[in-house]
C-alpha cells in the first residue's frame, strides 16, 4: 500500500463535490503531466488512501480523506476532440493519459498549507518543496501517520 496526495481545483471538484458523487467516486481526469500519470498508472492500487488537496483557491489545503477505488485506465476525455484535455496524439489504441477512480471517506478540518508548512516533520514532503506543481505525490508513511494525527 502506498499513500498519496491529491490536488483538485474546489471549483472543479471539492471534497463536498465527491461526497455527493454517484457512488461518492470520480474519475480523476485531466491529469496532464507524465510523471503524475505515471504515478496513477504504475503505482496507484486499489485501497491507497489519499489525502483530497484543494488547490488553486483562497485557502488551499487538505480537505478529506479519499481512497483509489479503481486502477488505472484510459482518460477518455483526451479523446474528445472539443474537449479542454483533448490530445490528438492519442488514440484508443495507444492511450496517452490514464486516471484512477477515487472514492470519498470522509471530510476533515481544513488542513491549510501553511500549517502543514509550520510542522518540522513535514519539512521533506513533496507538496512543500518549492518549484513542486505536482497534482499527485507519494506522501511517505510517517507523514501520513503524523498529519492523521493531527486531523
Amino acid at each position: 500500500m502506498r499513500y498519496w496526495l491529491m490536488k483538485s481545483e474546489p471549483s472543479d471538484v471539492s471534497i463536498d463535490d465527491l461526497a455527493t458523487m454517484p457512488g461518492q467516486t470520480v474519475a480523476w481526469y485531466g491529469v496532464r503531466n507524465y510523471q503524475a500519470r505515471n504515478f496513477m498508472r504504475d503505482q496507484m492500487r486499489v485501497g491507497d488512501p489519499v489525502f483530497f488537496y484543494h488547490s488553486s483557491c483562497e485557502q488551499p489545503g487538505i480537505a478529506g480523506i479519499a481512497e483509489v477505488s479503481k486502477v488505472a485506465y484510459p482518460d477518455a476525455t483526451q479523446f474528445d476532440p472539443v474537449g479542454k484535455y483533448f490530445d490528438p496524439k492519442a488514440t484508443s489504441q495507444n492511450p496517452r493519459w490514464f486516471n484512477v477512480d477515487v472514492k470519498f471517506v470522509r471530510k476533515t478540518r481544513l488542513v491549510g498549507i501553511k500549517e502543514l508548512r509550520g510542522w518540522p516533520k513535514l519539512s521533506n514532503m513533496r507538496i512543500l518543496q518549492t518549484g513542486n506543481r505536482l497534482s499527485i505525490t507519494p506522501v511517505d508513511p510517517a507523514e501520513w501517520n503524523f498529519i492523521m494525527g493531527i486531523l
